[in-house]
């Protein structure tokens, strides 16, 4: 359990703060039931129903030469339209409505920051609730992936394969989304960093952008920025918020 110390630093430097950047991973949103990848109990160590490993799956060389294999586990492991904001989500939502966050940088596919009412949503990995045609490009919500009869979803219009927006790997990050996520984290006066291992790259070494005043960092276990940060906080994310969000009440 995380002192009071803690929460109430953090608490006290959110109100000091005007420009707050959340940067978040997979950890952000395993309160609201969607599994992580990298820790002991995350998709990647648990899931060997498959004679793939997950992140050969989820290449985009598999998904071009075995579309069948891909879609089967993206719909079983990758979806989860069922799933609700936890403290978290909904903090970081009210801080923006505030005028105290300016952005939320994720890695994240689920649109989880969206559903609790986020709008300044930067995701440098895609979203499973966009999704297109790669021959016409006509775009897609989530329904026509989960709903579609077939096991690889195809367009209506042109016969297409219709493939989510995630970045999957061997995929480059969409360089507008990098270059917004760049300034934001230069003009930051508060980084916030949560449920994130800080391995995947590029992704992870944006972070170095950061030159504000304090840094927080708020993860299960330790990471190669824990030098770097001012505070170290070690609790679910989403219970940490919650309290936070009463202190700041």
């Amino acid at each position: 359990m995380q002192s009071m110390d803690s929460l109430s630093t953090l608490a006290s430097w959110i109100g000091e703060s005007s420009s707050i950047v959340f940067f978040g991973g997979a950890g952000t949103s395993t309160e609201s039931g969607i599994p992580d990848f990298r820790s002991a109990a995350g998709l990647y160590l648990t899931e060997k129903s498959s004679p793939y490993p997950p992140e050969q799956m989820l290449s985009h060389s598999f998904f071009i030469s075995k579309p069948e294999v891909f879609f089967d586990f993206y719909r079983s492991k990758m979806l989860h339209p069922g799933a609700e904001p936890n403290g978290a989500h909904k903090l970081l939502a009210r801080l923006e409505h505030e005028g105290r966050l300016s952005a939320i940088v994720t890695q994240n596919i689920d649109g989880l920051h969206q559903k609790a009412g986020s709008t300044r949503v930067l995701e440098l990995h895609g979203s499973v609730h966009r999704n297109h045609c790669m021959k016409c490009s006509r775009p897609y919500g989530l329904e026509t992936i989960l709903e579609s009869a077939e096991t690889v979803p195809h367009c209506p219009v042109c016969g297409g394969v219709i493939k989510p927006d995630v970045v999957l790997y061997e995929e480059e990050l969409d360089r507008r989304v990098l270059t917004d996520s760049i300034q934001a984290l230069s003009s930051a006066d508060l980084l916030i960093i949560g449920g994130t291992s800080l391995t995947v790259q590029p992704a992870a070494s944006l972070t170095a952008y950061f030159r504000g005043r304090h840094a927080v960092m708020l993860n299960a276990e330790p990471t190669a920025y824990d030098s770097r940060a001012d505070l170290i906080i070690t609790d679910r994310i989403g219970h940490v918020f919650e309290r936070v969000g009463e202190l700041l009440a």
